[in-house]
């Protein structure tokens, strides 16, 4: 066998037509329409993770340590998450679940980071306008949103379908950890934060 036979042996390919009429599969093997609330909850957790990818390489850029190493291993975390709310609790097999279950420490990891930053930080009396922060801690208030919004999706599927508990809490610690981590960012960038000094009070 060539070389390049030897390529095309081991390379799967990226397109593989099963979900051509409208499905696609859990990590269990069941298959739903990609309009389910699996695929909301599974689609919003991948939107996060890019979105952390980008506002990595911009602290990457502004050396914002230690941030850098934790958004690292916050975006490869993000496909375990998604694997885990892909594997439901109910009609999953013993081996699958094994595989993706989520352990309750990222819960304590993200507090421990949480203070950490937070504790470096001036407090907090007013609501934070994202605005002139830098493109780090910019994209790191998005990722937040994103990240509230995943947990909204995941709690609406939570009603119907069993999803473990530990990720739906780490969701909502990641959410804090991403607020703290955006105002971390904008310290370091030099920027000074914004706030909303109240209804009626900003104008045009």
């Amino acid at each position: 066998m060539s070389e390049e036979q030897e390529t095309r042996e081991y390379h799967s390919k990226i397109y593989t037509k099963t979900g051509d009429k409208g499905t696609s599969s859990l990590y269990n093997g069941e298959r739903r329409t990609k309009n389910d609330a699996f695929f909301h909850a599974l689609g919003t957790i991948d939107e996060l993770g890019a979105v952390l990818g980008v506002a990595l390489e911009h602290c990457i850029l502004d050396k914002t340590d230690p941030l850098i190493e934790m958004l690292e291993k916050l975006v490869a975390l993000m496909l375990d998450v998604g694997a885990c709310v892909a594997t439901p609790l109910d009609n999953s097999k013993e081996t699958h679940l094994k595989k993706t279950r989520f352990s309750d420490n990222y819960v304590k990891v993200l507090e421990k980071w949480i203070d950490s930053m937070d504790s470096q930080l001036p407090p907090l009396k007013h609501f934070i306008i994202p605005i002139r922060v830098g493109l780090a801690s910019a994209h790191l208030h998005q990722a937040r949103a994103i990240c509230r919004r995943a947990e909204r999706e995941m709690v609406s599927l939570s009603i119907h379908e069993l999803i473990p508990t530990e990720v739906s809490v780490f969701m909502n610690r990641l959410s804090d950890f991403l607020f703290v981590a955006a105002r971390f960012a904008a310290k370091n960038h030099g920027a000074d934060e914004g706030y909303w000094t109240g209804c009626g009070k900003t104008g045009l």
